[in-house]
């Protein structure tokens, strides 16, 4: 396989503007200690920061943020332990997976708008041979078909998949969330999952006075706002409305006992 080479240059009126957001969380994992598989890169993501302008995050932050990494890794190597053959990655950024988790007859297919996109066939184009088997699929979440785009991608929707949505539902509103989570369930085949990542809140709470106020301590908050953070039951009706079912509702203190309880979820579910 090689990179998906689609224009992504854009033009002159429209130069691309990747995700600040994506850039930092991909800094702050190039410095985590993580597994690889026995033929994957662990210099892969500090390699596809390179150049990039560092910024801090509060410790909270960092905290959840290696938390849910930490799930996210073992999910896609027990999916790959167990068989599974197609890996797909929304709001994908700079995930570093397909080259650090690489694994004969594994197929990973990373989602995320074409902006990012651009910027991340450039830091792969310079990679060489070390990226051959990451496909770029540029889409706009908000108003793209995931399913229509992952059919014209090469993603087969007859072979069991892992979808992995780490960090991006938190973006998206409710209307779009269930879009997205429908369209990745009529490309799911049995046997595959749903590995998302939650922002929550508990009950009781007004919703969208918890994002005014996440928001009004974010950086990037201006370009880039967190839309949906709910409690969990209310984000596991929205999977349901979209044909997923919670198998498992993981905690970030699961992964990180230093990291704040009933913040951040991941959801593992099935069609």
């Amino acid at each position: 396989m090689t990179v998906n080479k689609t224009d992504y240059n854009g033009s002159p009126a429209h130069r691309p503007r990747p995700s600040r957001t994506s850039q930092v969380v991909a800094a702050v994992r190039s410095g985590l200690t993580r597994p690889t598989t026995p033929g994957g890169d662990g210099t892969a993501q500090e390699q596809l920061c390179a150049g990039m302008v560092r910024s801090e995050l509060p410790g909270p932050l960092i905290v959840h943020l290696t938390a849910r990494t930490r799930c996210v890794d073992a999910q896609v190597l027990d999916a790959i332990a167990g068989g599974v053959e197609q890996v797909v990655v929304l709001g994908a950024g700079y995930d570093d997976r397909a080259l650090r988790f690489r694994s004969p007859g594994v197929r990973y297919f990373e989602v995320d708008h074409p902006d990012t996109q651009a910027d991340k066939a450039r830091r792969l184009g310079a990679l060489g041979d070390a990226a051959a088997e990451v496909n770029l699929v540029p889409a706009d979440f908000r108003t793209d078909d995931v399913a229509a785009v992952l059919e014209g991608s090469g993603h087969d929707a007859g072979r069991p998949t892992l979808f992995v949505a780490e960090g991006l539902i938190v973006y998206l509103d409710p209307t779009a969330i269930v879009a997205l989570l429908s369209g990745l369930h009529r490309r799911a085949s049995t046997g595959s999952t749903l590995v998302a990542t939650l922002a929550v809140h508990a009950a009781g709470l007004d919703s969208a006075a918890v994002a005014a106020y996440a928001n009004a301590g974010r950086a990037n908050a201006a370009t880039e706002p967190w839309r949906t953070i709910l409690p969990l039951p209310l984000h596991v009706d929205l999977l349901a409305r979209a044909g997923w079912s919670a198998a498992a509702c993981l905690d970030d203190t699961a992964f990180d006992p230093v990291a704040v309880p009933d913040r951040s979820v991941t959801v593992v579910a099935v069609p």
